[in-house]
């Protein structure tokens, strides 16, 4: 059984030149650098940047199993870094091999039985495809967990309207969902963060996980709220910080399921982000850290 992580794989153009990118591809990185048996569900194009964007997955071997070959050109986001490090976005999505959902092609659940399915970013609020995931990941969580980050992008989606009733539309299925404090505030901007995440609890979602950036991390659930701090590094940049959060997130739901992720034991989990990200934030890109990298980094920190 794997983790099937669904979702783009594109290319990021930094100043300092293009770097594989798109928060699902980081996500899956994350959690094979971190051990797990990983499918990425894509589009990949034919193109450079695809075959580069395959390989380096590859290299962290993420498996490629149920990715479609395409002959569309691979997705854009052109990448902004501002003086602390922070990352804004624009994009070139229309017509690319990255957004090409089809029922017809994604993995029948039934018959591979993913063990979860981490989906989020652009593909599910870009029409017609994010229709098509919908209707799979229905099926899919029959079988799986599902946690979803939206990683909002309201530069792709400026109805703020619209974006909310898709993100909600996917928080209903969801088992956890790992969101920012920008994604709430531009979501929700009259709603403490909180009460949304409380909101969601109370229709059914099991943890809501608050990032914070340099702040920290917020943990959510039925029983409580947990706030742990921001760990201090040097800051390169935030690309794919959050995308690791997620990962370890997963990494903890698949290794001590979610129903004991609670109390003290949640509180080592949102540790374990806040070092895995500030490890990626000091690295140019998504490069988020090894399962020994992390042990050492939180060896240090005990």
């Amino acid at each position: 059984m794997s983790i099937w992580v669904c979702g783009e794989v594109l290319i990021d153009l930094l100043p300092t030149g293009p770097v594989v990118g798109g928060g699902p591809a980081n996500t899956a990185k994350a959690l094979a650098r971190l051990g797990h048996d990983v499918e990425f569900i894509d589009g990949i194009s034919n193109d450079a940047f695809g075959t580069n964007a395959r390989a380096e997955l590859r290299r962290d071997k993420v498996k490629l199993t149920f990715a479609r070959d395409s002959s569309k050109p691979t997705a854009l986001a052109r990448v902004s870094v501002e003086k602390d490090g922070r990352a804004s976005y624009s994009f070139e999505l229309e017509n690319t091999a990255t957004f090409d959902f089809d029922k017809s092609w994604l993995p029948d659940p039934s018959r591979h039985k993913p063990q979860l399915l981490h989906i989020g970013t652009l593909a599910t609020i870009i029409e017609p495809g994010a229709l098509a995931l919908y209707d799979w990941a229905l099926d899919v969580a029959e079988f799986a967990p599902i946690v979803f980050d939206p990683n909002v992008r309201p530069s792709v989606m400026p109805d703020r309207d619209r974006y909310e009733a898709a993100i909600e539309k996917w928080v209903a299925i969801s088992t956890v969902v790992k969101v920012s404090d920008e994604d709430l505030s531009w979501l929700f901007p009259l709603a403490d963060p909180v009460d949304v995440a409380k909101r969601w609890v109370a229709d059914g979602v099991a943890i809501v996980l608050i990032t914070r950036a340099a702040k920290g991390v917020t943990a959510v659930t039925a029983d409580e709220v947990i706030n742990v701090a921001g760990e201090s590094v040097s800051v390169i940049d935030t690309v794919g910080a959050g995308d690791t959060v997620g990962a370890v997130i997963v990494d903890a739901v698949i290794d001590t399921g979610v129903l004991n992720l609670h109390g003290e034991t949640l509180r080592q989990v949102l540790n374990c982000a806040v070092v895995a990200a500030a490890i990626t934030c000091s690295r140019a890109g998504a490069q988020p850290p090894s399962r020994s990298e992390l042990d050492a980094a939180l060896g240090k920190r005990s």
